[in-house]
């Protein structure tokens, strides 16, 4: 029977006792993987609302490292529009996270990884 890599060396014993569900998904979002996602994952769930559903189709958070939030534009001009309104998008995005997340913003335009604004 195939194992997992690194399964013989693991030094807890497994168990059979069932678990429930909620103890295991609070566990993995408990890890640094899965924790600095859920930020991102609750802007994009709620990014119509902050940005409006225009400017929500042709942009998408896609990261928040060190508090700066990286959006991706779908071109130019969907990344001068976000560029314009990098204050209140970085307000809005910070007041939806509680607060003192968010310090600055990174437009990136699909296929320009270095095009850069910041408030």
């Amino acid at each position: 029977m195939p194992h997992s890599k690194g399964f013989s060396s693991r030094k807890d014993r497994r168990s059979t006792d069932p678990v429930p569900i909620g103890e295991i998904v609070e566990g993995l979002l408990s890890e640094d993987v899965f924790a600095r996602g859920m930020p991102v994952a609750r802007l994009i769930r709620a990014w119509p609302d902050l940005v409006g559903e225009r400017l929500a189709q042709a942009t998408q958070p896609i990261s928040l490292e060190g508090g700066v939030l990286t959006i991706r534009a779908s071109d130019g001009p969907w990344g001068s529009q976000a560029r314009y309104l990098v204050d209140e998008i970085r307000h809005r995005a910070d007041d939806a996270l509680g607060g003192g997340v968010v310090t600055s913003v990174r437009i990136v335009v699909s296929g320009q990884g270095n095009r850069r604004s910041e408030p």
